[in-house]
Order: C-alpha cells, then sequence, then structure tokens
C-alpha cells in the first residue's frame, strides 16, 4: 500500500496521505513520500495547486510514537525529518490542506505549512506534543503563534488543548470551514486558484511567507525540540501515552 496516494486532474493534483489505520501517523517513509511528491509536482508545468488531505476521516494524528521513543537529542539533531519539513515548506505553488478529523502535533504543523487550511466539521487541530514531554519540531508552534496570536497559541501548547472546527476558524487558524467532508470545498478552491496566473500566484506565495515568518523564533523552536529528547521526563511521557495512563512529571 502507497504511503501517499497522488491524483492528476486537469490543472491541479491532490495528495492523500494513506495510512488510515494509524490515522496517518507522519512516520518518516509517509513524510518522505510526501516530499518527494511535491518536488515533483513543483516541476510540473501542468500542476498549479495541490491539494493534500488524509485517508480514512482524518488528516493525520501526529508523528509516529515508536519513532520518536528511541531518538536522542544527537539523533534529532540529525534527522532527515528536518530537510523532509524544508522541502515541503518550501513547495513554491499554492498548497491546501484539507482537513477532517484529527491534526494533531506533527499532522497540526503538516497543515500549518499549506497556505489555506479548510476544515471540515469533524477536525480537531492541536499541538498536545507536551503531553509527550516536548514540544512541537517542525515550527508548528511559531506558525500558530503568527495565526493565532500568543495567547491562544500559548494557551493551546502549554495545556495541549485540542480545539474544534469553529474555534480555529473563529481564531484566524483556518480560512474556510465547511459543513460535512472539507475535501469537496479544498478541491473547488484549487480548481478556482489553478485558473489564476502561475508566476504571479508563486510571488504572491513567497512574499506572504517572508512577511508572515520572517521574524519568527524556528531556530529556537527546533533547538528545545531536539535538547528534550533526552530528557526522563519525555521517555515518561511516552511510557505513559502506550500504557494510556496520565505522565508523572519530574522535570528532568
Amino acid at each position: 500500500m502507497r504511503d501517499v496516494i497522488e491524483t492528476k486532474l486537469e490543472d491541479w493534483s491532490g495528495l492523500v496521505l494513506n495510512r488510515p489505520a494509524a490515522m496517518n501517523a507522519l512516520t518518516t517513509p509517509l513524510l518522505t513520500a510526501v516530499a518527494e511528491a511535491l518536488s515533483r509536482l513543483a516541476d510540473d508545468r501542468d500542476c498549479r495547486a495541490v491539494v493534500i488531505s488524509g485517508a480514512g476521516g482524518n488528516f493525520a494524528a501526529g508523528a509516529d510514537i515508536a519513532e520518536i521513543a528511541a531518538k536522542t537529542a544527537a539523533d534529532a539533531a540529525t534527522d532527515p525529518r528536518k530537510d523532509l519539513w524544508a522541502q515541503i515548506r518550501s513547495f513554491p505553488k499554492p498548497l491546501i490542506a484539507a482537513v477532517d478529523g484529527f491534526a494533531l502535533g506533527g499532522g497540526f504543523e503538516l497543515a500549518l505549512m499549506a497556505d489555506m487550511m479548510v476544515l471540515g466539521e469533524t477536525a480537531r487541530v492541536g499541538l498536545p506534543e507536551t503531553n509527550l514531554g516536548l514540544i512541537p519540531g517542525a515550527g508548528g508552534g511559531q506558525r500558530l503563534l503568527a495565526l493565532a496570536g500568543r495567547a491562544r497559541a500559548t494557551r493551546m501548547i502549554l495545556t495541549g488543548e485540542i480545539i474544534d472546527a469553529a474555534t480555529a476558524e473563529a481564531w484566524g487558524i483556518a480560512a474556510w470551514r465547511v459543513q460535512g467532508s472539507a475535501l469537496l470545498e479544498a478541491e473547488r478552491i484549487a480548481a478556482r486558484i489553478a485558473r489564476r496566473a502561475p508566476l504571479a500566484l508563486a510571488a504572491a506565495k513567497r512574499a506572504l511567507i517572508s512577511g508572515g515568518e520572517g521574524a519568527l523564533a524556528f531556530a529556537e523552536e527546533r533547538a528545545g525540540f531536539e535538547a528534550l529528547q533526552d530528557s526522563a521526563d519525555k521517555a515518561e511521557g511516552i511510557r505513559a501515552f502506550h500504557e494510556k495512563r496520565k505522565p508523572g512529571f519530574q522535570g528532568r
């Protein structure tokens, strides 16, 4: 089974995260498949926009916990996922995230890298990494800060709160909220965008990213994520996750 299903329409493409049994948790192979697909589509002159969605009723319920559990700070510093995230963010064409069900942790970070987010009525989004003794590692905290403001980003990250679609729209995180599934509306938006001038779209995207993210503390957030890999609290958080209990953090 392919980790990512790619569909080509007349002038835009769709990518589907395809690990439904694991709620599309972002393993390194899955993230690699996303980055490689976007790299191909960046060079495809017939593709002017991309919609990314998840199979099985969820967008992506976070990173793969089994991969995180064994990582040390040294591993995180040389993790190939850093380059994969950078490739995804550098995709030069409009990227639309169609979010149904859960988009948590790394899954929400992926949606936040999209230029526009469409939420269906079942969407639930959050950055609950502090439950595992970690923080967002792919810039999600900074992007959430830019979209929702300091008070709301702090609330979500420090408490691990997961919010519904209506709240995410009200807080400026999502551009659209729809009844039913997000996918149909996202596809309509992609088709509309694809009729516009490709060079203008690319230039607008570059300018918006530069203006929105130029002063954000991405390096500091990543450094914190990497350092926490060696903490006893991270090990306890992951044990508690597997054992389905509340973690007992000690600040070590």
